[in-house]
């Protein structure tokens, strides 16, 4: 873990599904790092590198701010969103004037949708054993 202290760093705590991801943004160049590896080695697939970037995209700040993530929890898809949440958030920190821009797309409110539990009675959340009527 090569990171870099420096005494300008905004934190933001990203969450979804089961995933969570702190986020440390400090003015840079740009650079995405996860745990040790950058994001383009982290996450394979392009959109949900998009997602992730989508706050520094709409804010007009991918060249300003090197960003930082750690992140646990979850797969690929709860932790991509965790981690548009957390950048959502630490912006915020870095500018109260960005809010008015996330809150329109969505960015700031924590996706609360999870997955049901099974009850009893039930193969699953939902669904029945075969009806038979002899």
């Amino acid at each position: 873990m090569a990171k870099k202290k420096t005494n300008i760093t905004y934190l933001g705590t990203g969450r979804r599904k089961s995933s969570v991801a702190r986020v440390y943004l400090t003015p840079g160049t740009g650079n995405i790092t996860v745990g040790d590896k950058t994001l383009e080695e982290y996450l394979p697939q392009e959109v949900l590198r998009m997602v992730v970037k989508s706050p520094l995209v709409l804010t007009n700040t991918q060249d300003a701010f090197d960003v930082y993530i750690n992140v646990y929890g979850g797969g690929f898809t709860g932790q991509a969103g965790a981690m548009r949440h957390g950048i959502a958030r630490a912006l915020l920190e870095a500018g109260e004037d960005y809010r008015p821009t996330l809150k329109a797309a969505g960015f700031l409110t924590r996706d609360a949708r999870a997955k049901e539990r099974k009850k009893y009675g039930l193969k699953g959340a939902r669904r029945a054993p075969q009806f038979s009527k002899r």
